[in-house]
């Protein structure tokens, strides 16, 4: 059996997308669209930042794909029609001081909590399994700005960061959906 080598990303762009709509489905492609990602066909992936990967405006990113291509993305979604309820995607991205090796990205969805909560939350995920793949001690149990500053110190990690879609139901109860992506372009 011949075992074929995959391929591995150099570049994505960060995205996000709020839909409302009578029906699910439609509120989540209506997210897509407002995300710019909806003429894709997306495979969910898990959550590594590629070696050497770099990071792209969306609009960069976007014109160097065409409609219907299959196109790898770690997203996050939440949808919800209860009146009043917040909701959020988020993705966050810790990258490495040493760009030879891989990153985190991580998807966090969630509800009742405000924009920048799930950002920092995302945010901080991705950090601690950076930390905790590059050996880097830290109290996983105390807030973000402690293990930033460890983080910090230690120099190994050189970037973090997020991007977060928010919303709100209205109270009618049309569906509406979050959606965060880092789209990879090949």
């Amino acid at each position: 059996m011949v075992k074929t080598k995959g391929f591995t990303p150099k570049r994505l762009f960060l995205t996000t997308g709020v839909g409302r709509h009578r029906e699910k489905l439609a509120s989540f492609e209506l997210a897509l669209r407002d995300a710019g990602i909806q003429k894709f066909n997306l495979v969910h992936v898990s959550s590594i930042f590629p070696p050497g990967c770099e990071i792209l405006e969306k609009e960069d990113g976007l014109q160097q794909l065409t409609a219907g291509e299959v196109v790898f993305c770690v997203i996050s979604e939440a949808s919800s029609n209860e009146p009043g309820r917040r909701l959020c995607a988020s993705i966050g991205i810790a990258i490495p001081q040493d760009r030879r090796q891989y990153g985190y990205l991580s998807e966090h969805h969630n509800y009742g909590q405000s924009a920048k909560e799930a950002g920092d939350y995302a945010e901080d995920l991705a950090a601690e399994m950076l930390a905790s793949t590059l050996g880097i001690h830290f109290d996983v149990d105390s807030n973000y700005d402690e293990k930033r500053e460890i983080f910090k110190i230690d120099g190994r990690i050189v970037q973090t960061q997020n991007v977060t879609a928010y919303a709100e139901v209205d109270d009618k109860g049309k569906w509406t959906t979050t959606v965060a992506a880092a789209v990879f372009v090949t």
